[in-house]
């Protein structure tokens, strides 16, 4: 047999097997697809390493894995994109998609010092610098995060300016 009669053959097998899959599930069976695809032996080699560390044959550890990677890369997007607009506010956001970017820039920067409503001392988890005194916070020492009731960035000072907060007894106090 030749290269054409065995491609035409092997289509004519495709197309049974898809006329056999659509008409079980028009009877309500579920019968799913086979995929084929052409791999590098290395990959190979991994997929059924992975698979016999799982226990699992390599068709199952292949069909898990399409059908969670969808998922997961939606899950990242989505998580990504509410990030980035709690990072930098859904009014500005809004605002800056409305082609007002001046009143954007203006909601997303630090607050002014009467629209927070209180300090919540904290241990940073990434380096900072102090809003009021310009000192340089490190990741993993403690600093104080202004609340606001208003979308933005957040306002962050070391604790030697919250003391100076502290002892004045409010936040309109010069420093």
């Amino acid at each position: 047999m030749g290269q054409t009669e065995s491609n035409t053959g092997r289509r004519d097998d495709e197309a049974r097997a898809e006329e056999a899959a659509a008409a079980a599930e028009d009877r309500g069976e579920r019968k799913d697809k086979v995929l084929h695809a052409r791999i590098p032996p290395s990959r190979d080699r991994e997929i059924k390493r992975r698979a016999r560390g799982l226990g699992m044959s390599v068709s199952t550890v292949v069909r898990n894995v399409l059908l969670h990677t969808f998922d997961l890369v939606e899950d990242i997007v989505n998580d990504s994109t509410n990030l980035a607009l709690s990072i930098a506010g859904d009014e500005a956001k809004r605002d800056e998609r409305k082609g007002d970017r001046h009143r954007a820039a203006k909601k997303a920067s630090a607050p002014r010092r009467d629209e927070i409503l209180g300090w919540h001392e904290a241990i940073l988890n990434l380096n900072a610098v102090c809003d009021r005194c310009n000192a340089i916070l490190a990741k993993g020492t403690r600093a104080a995060i202004g609340i606001c009731d208003t979308p933005g960035e957040r306002s962050i000072i070391c604790p030697d300016c919250l003391a100076k907060l502290s002892a004045a007894g409010d936040d309109d106090a010069p420093t």
